[in-house]
C-alpha cells in the first residue's frame, strides 16, 4: 500500500497539480488542494486501491472532488493561477501554469467547461478519461471541450472565427 502511494505521488503530482493550476486562484491555492487531493488518496488508498491502468483517473476524481468540496466551503467562484510558469520546482513533467491572458479566459468558461479542460490540458487526460471523471460519456466529454475550446478561442481573440 505505502508504495503504491509513492508510485501514484511520483507519477501524477505534475496532473494534479496542473489540474489546480488551470483551476486555483493562485499558486500557492493550487499546491494546498494539491496536498489535500494526496492526503485523501492516502486515506483512500487503503480502503480501494485502483488498478496501475486506472490511477490517473483515480487521483484526478480526488483532485476534482477536492476542489468541489473547497469551492462548497469557500462559497466563491474562483478563478486559475495567474502566473505562467509557478508550479513548484523539482518534479518531473512539469508544465508551466496558464499564462495571465488563458487564465482570464478560463475565468470566462462555464465551470464544468472549465474542468473539463483543467482534466484535459492540466491534467493530462486523454478525452475517454476526462469522461470518465465527469461521469458522462465519451462524446459529451468530447462536446464539452470542443465548445470549451472555441469558447476559450473567442475570449483570447474576440475577432477569431466562432
Amino acid at each position: 500500500m505505502h508504495n503504491d502511494f509513492i508510485a501514484i505521488y511520483e507519477q501524477h503530482f505534475a496532473d494534479v497539480y496542473g489540474f489546480f493550476a488551470y483551476r486555483a486562484k493562485n499558486s500557492e491555492l493550487a499546491e494546498e488542494l494539491t496536498r489535500q487531493t494526496f492526503e485523501r488518496a492516502l486515506t483512500a488508498i487503503g480502503m480501494s486501491e485502483p488498478a496501475p491502468d486506472d490511477r490517473k483517473v483515480w487521483i484526478l476524481t480526488i483532485a476534482r472532488n477536492t476542489y468541489i468540496d473547497y469551492r462548497a466551503g469557500s462559497r466563491s467562484e474562483e478563478t486559475p493561477a495567474r502566473r505562467g510558469g509557478d508550479r513548484p520546482s523539482g518534479r518531473s513533467g512539469d508544465s508551466p501554469a496558464p499564462d495571465p491572458e488563458l487564465a482570464t479566459a478560463l475565468a470566462g468558461l462555464k465551470r464544468r467547461e472549465r474542468d473539463a479542460v483543467a482534466l484535459r490540458f492540466g491534467g493530462d487526460l486523454p478525452v475517454a478519461q476526462v469522461a470518465r471523471v465527469l461521469a458522462v460519456p465519451p462524446d459529451e466529454a468530447k462536446r464539452l471541450l470542443v465548445r470549451a475550446l472555441r469558447r476559450l478561442a473567442g475570449l483570447i481573440d474576440p475577432s477569431a472565427p466562432a
